[in-house]
């Protein structure tokens, strides 16, 4: 099982640097730190919608809507923005309760009458996309209609300055060193093998100059994207959830084994809909945020979107199966998938050839994920 799950860590890093690789020698700009910015950005898109998409994979569920919903959500805001010249806040707060009462109806749906997730998501996915298109009425809608109405544009158009960035990185390092020191004294009170004290302090040491570079690179153009501090913000908020919190325990039971976690005492449909619950929030910022990063809501806001978080998991070892998953795995998932657009961009590849593309990748990722399992078993 170790060897296994070295192997799916080692393959994903392996092919992370293969592919940066050979946009560097493909291209001039890749390393650029205006390019590298952007790329930033789209991975924090799609990230953030993976992380969402990781909370109902994890209990052995699925959503192919999620897509449709980030162009609905931000079509929601945008028109209220534009049209009806609602603050934004405001606007996002409505889209963010839209997005909350319709997953959880969906959950519902789901775990309440049996109805397959597939099939309920699918269905969503269809109508999620002839909704958004009325709510548009089918035209481009600006997010930015006036004064004071900014806040959504932000989430994509505003940078931390350096200083921010440095301290930002401080932050980083004190709740990283703090997180380490805690697990190290709980892991010895119960007895636990403990790694040597040197390799511990080189993990955080690398991790944290890896940081650093990217900072540097970052101040280089315009600085840390606010949108990276909110992936950031919701990278934490799920590794809290699925790692330190009873609700995150279950949601591994429900995947691992939902007759096991019944009988355990495991509320599996309040979990599930829960997860689908939490998911639905977290479609509503990243319609946000693709919204905002696109400067209007259009008719393709969103497209596929649910096939780059599906694979972004999956990627990153996520099981479709349910119960194996984690954030950091999800995060290298999505900026594989986001590097590969972003590379093929700037290669000038042909939309056709992205397609093949984003289908070749996610057909291997699935298959790498039921071999190695395989092997496992």
């Amino acid at each position: 099982m170790n060897q296994t799950k070295l192997l799916r860590t080692y393959s994903m890093g392996i092919a992370l640097v293969l592919i940066w690789l050979f946009f560097t020698v493909a291209t001039d700009n890749f390393l650029s730190a205006r390019n590298l910015s952007i790329l930033s950005i789209e991975m924090a898109v799609t990230a953030t919608l993976a992380l969402g998409m990781l909370l109902v994979l994890l209990p052995g569920q699925i959503d192919l809507s999620v897509g449709s919903g980030v162009g609905l959500i931000g079509g929601i805001a945008a028109v209220l923005i534009f049209n009806h010249h609602w603050n934004a806040f405001a606007a996002m707060g409505a889209g963010l309760a839209v997005a909350l009462v319709i997953w959880g109806l969906m959950g519902t749906l789901i775990i309440q009458y049996r109805v397959p997730a597939f099939i309920i998501t699918l269905g969503g996915l269809l109508v999620f996309k002839g909704l958004f298109w009325k709510v548009i009425d089918s035209e481009t809608v600006p997010v930015v209609a006036g004064a004071g109405d900014n806040a959504l544009s932000l989430l994509t158009t505003h940078y931390l300055t350096p200083a921010q960035g440095f301290l930002l990185l401080g932050v980083i390092a004190f709740f990283v060193i703090r997180a380490s020191v805690r697990q190290r004294s709980q892991r010895a009170k119960y007895g636990f093998e403990l790694e040597s004290s040197s390799t511990a302090i080189l993990k955080i040491f690398v991790a944290l100059q890896a940081l650093l570079l990217i900072i540097l690179v970052m101040n280089q153009f315009r600085g840390v994207p606010l949108s990276v501090v909110v992936l950031g913000i919701v990278a934490f908020s799920v590794y809290i959830i699925t790692m330190h919190t009873r609700f995150g325990r279950y949601l591994y039971a429900v995947g691992g084994n939902k007759e096991a976690a019944i009988l355990s005492g495991v509320p599996v449909k309040k979990v599930i809909i829960g997860a689908y619950v939490m998911l639905g929030g977290i479609v509503a910022l990243t319609g946000f945020m693709q919204t905002a990063y696109s400067g209007a809501s259009t008719t393709t806001i969103g497209n596929l979107m649910e096939l780059d978080a599906i694979a972004a998991c999956v990627i990153g070892g996520t099981s479709l199966a349910g119960g194996r998953g984690n954030v950091l795995g999800v995060l290298i998932g999505a900026l594989i998938m986001a590097t590969l657009l972003n590379g093929m961009t700037l290669m000038a590849v042909a939309p056709e050839t992205k397609f093949i593309a984003r289908g070749t990748v996610l057909a291997l990722a699935v298959w790498l994920d039921v071999y190695l399992s395989q092997k496992a078993d």
